[in-house]
C-alpha cells in the first residue's frame, strides 16, 4: 500500500551473484551491491537480497507544460502535458540543467505523493493529453513509470518518456512497450564525451535509438545540447547526422538546444545562436528533414516545414503555435505530403503556459 511517504517497491531486472551481492540490471552500469547499498542512481537499493525502488509513489512535483517543451514537435502539437520527475539519475552529466532533482540525495525534496491512478486522473481532470516522465531519467524508476503509463492508457492519456536512453535490452523492452512517445537525449557523438562528461557509453544510447526505430511504434525525437568546445564541432555534428540518416532515417526530428552554464560546468559560456544554426544546416544538408533549434528565440528554426514543397506547416514562436497549414491529420495543405508523427487535424491551443499543480 502506498503511504504518505511513498514506499519501497520490489524492483525488476536484478540477479544475485556468487559473492552474495545483488547486481542491478536496469542500465549498463550494472551496479553490484551489498544489502543496504544504493546504486549510483541512488534510488535502486539492495535490500533483503533483492533490488527495491525507494522512490515509488514519490515526486518532486507536478507541472502542466506545452508538449513542445519536452521537446516534441510532432506529437499532439499545441497540447498540454502533465510533467513530473522523482530523484536521482544513472548518468553523471557535469552540465545537468535539472541537477537539483536528478542529483538529489535528499528524499525530503520529494514532496508530492501519488499513486499511478491519481496521476492519470489528474491528467484527465486538467485536460492533458499526455503525461511526461521528465526532469530526471524515468529508466531508474521503471516500475513506477510503467504502472503510471498503464493507468494513463486506460484513460486515453499518452505516456511520454524524456530519457537519455541508457538502459539494458530486457528492461528497455518493457519500458518502451509502455510508452507512446519519447524524446531521447543524444548527449554527443563521441565515446570520449560520454565517458568524460556523462560517465556513460555512447554505444548503449545508439542501441536504444535503433531499437526504438526498428522494433517499436514509439514516436521519438532526439535532442542534443550543444556545449561550446565539447560537442559542437562541425565534424561531430556531421558524423552524428550521417549516423541518424543511415540507422534511423530522414523522418526522426532532431533538436539542437543551447547550453547555459550550470552544475559543474559554470565556466563555459552560453551556446551562440550561430552554433545552433550551423548545426541545423549541417543536419538538413545530410538529409534529415526536420531539424530544430531550442532554448533560443528563433521562429524559423522552431517551425516545421514540408520537406517536399517547403510550405510552412507549423509555425512556432517559442511555445506558441502561430501557423497551422495541415489538414487530414498531418497532410501539407499545399502539396498533400504527410508530415510524420502523431498529428491530428486540429492543433491544441495550450500555448506557452506553465502551471504547477498539486495532486
Amino acid at each position: 500500500m502506498l503511504t504518505e511517504g511513498g514506499m519501497d517497491h520490489p524492483g525488476r531486472y536484478w540477479q544475485k551473484l556468487d559473492d552474495g551481492r545483488i547486481q542491478c540490471d536496469i542500465c549498463p552500469r550494472q551496479c553490484r551491491l551489498h544489502n543496504g547499498q544504493r546504486g549510483l542512481c541512488f534510488v535502486r537499493q539492495a535490500d533483503d537480497d533483492q533490488i527495491v525502488l525507494t522512490t515509488y509513489g514519490r515526486s518532486s512535483g507536478f507541472c502542466i507544460d506545452p508538449i513542445e517543451k519536452k521537446p516534441l514537435n510532432h506529437f499532439l502539437p499545441g497540447t498540454p502535458i502533465l510533467s513530473f520527475g522523482t530523484a536521482g539519475c544513472n548518468l553523471t552529466c557535469k552540465f545537468c540543467q535539472n541537477w537539483d532533482i536528478s542529483k538529489s540525495r535528499e528524499f525530503d525534496r520529494l514532496t508530492e505523493t501519488a499513486t499511478p491512478e491519481m496521476i492519470a486522473r489528474a491528467a484527465k481532470a486538467h485536460g492533458c493529453r499526455s503525461v511526461a516522465f521528465t526532469y530526471n531519467d524515468p529508466v531508474i524508476f521503471l516500475e513506477y513509470a510503467v504502472d503510471i503509463a498503464q493507468a494513463c492508457r486506460e484513460m486515453d492519456i499518452s505516456p511520454v518518456a524524456v530519457t537519455a536512453g541508457y538502459v539494458l535490452p530486457e528492461a528497455r523492452t518493457e519500458f518502451f512497450q509502455n510508452m507512446d512517445a519519447a524524446n531521447v537525449d543524444l548527449k554527443a557523438f563521441s565515446e570520449k564525451f560520454y565517458k568524460k562528461i556523462c560517465g556513460g557509453k555512447l554505444e548503449s544510447v545508439l542501441e536504444t535509438l535503433e531499437y526504438l526505430r526498428h522494433e517499436t511504434d514509439v514516436w521519438f525525437e532526439i535532442t542534443t545540447l550543444l556545449i561550446p568546445g565539447e560537442n559542437d564541432s562541425s565534424e561531430e555534428v556531421h558524423h552524428m547526422s550521417e549516423w541518424i540518416m543511415e540507422h534511423l532515417g530522414a523522418d526522426v526530428p532532431l533538436h539542437f538546444t543551447a547550453f547555459h552554464p550550470d552544475w559543474k560546468m559554470r565556466d563555459i559560456s552560453h551556446t551562440p545562436h550561430s552554433t545552433l544554426n550551423r548545426a541545423r544546416q549541417i543536419a538538413l544538408a545530410a538529409g534529415i528533414r526536420y531539424v530544430y533549434v531550442g532554448n533560443v528565440h528563433d521562429k524559423s528554426g522552431s517551425s516545421t516545414y514540408c520537406h517536399q514543397c517547403g510550405e510552412l506547416l507549423i509555425g512556432r514562436d517559442w511555445y506558441e503555435l502561430s501557423d497551422w497549414n495541415l489538414e487530414q491529420e498531418g497532410n501539407c495543405i499545399k502539396c498533400g505530403t504527410k508530415c510524420p508523427g502523431k498529428i491530428e487535424q486540429h492543433p491544441g491551443n495550450w500555448g506557452a503556459k506553465r502551471i504547477p499543480v498539486s495532486l
